[in-house]
């Protein structure tokens, strides 16, 4: 299966940065997948509907490693290229986690 388009919307928001619509073959399309800023960086979320539990369903993705390394891999790549041309702040690839204060050093004692 092979992809033939990728369409990258971009969005301002804080968690959600683009939708996204893949075309394989030139004969089926994926709509609504989302990449959102996760804790370890940007992470590809399937299309989903609620269940009346309030949980989410896949509604489409892929059925093994080898199919979805792909997927990510060429969707990631088209996702910056769209940054790039829009002048847009990319999602971050790994969050910084803030430093600490260095703890308070006891006072030098006096020397003889």
């Amino acid at each position: 299966m092979e992809i033939t388009e990728i369409r990258v919307t971009l969005r301002n928001e804080e968690k959600l940065k683009a939708f996204v619509t893949v075309t394989f073959d030139r004969c089926f399309a994926v709509r609504n997948m989302k990449i959102v800023q996760g804790e370890n960086g940007p992470m590809l979320c399937m299309p989903s509907r609620k269940l009346p539990d309030g949980t989410f369903k896949d509604v489409a993705h892929p059925i093994n490693a080898d199919f979805r390394t792909y997927l990510e891999k060429n969707i990631f790549a088209a996702y910056q290229e769209e940054v790039s041309r829009a002048g847009a702040q990319p999602a971050a690839p790994h969050p910084v986690p803030p430093v600490p204060p260095a703890p308070p050093q006891p006072p030098a004692a006096p020397q003889p």
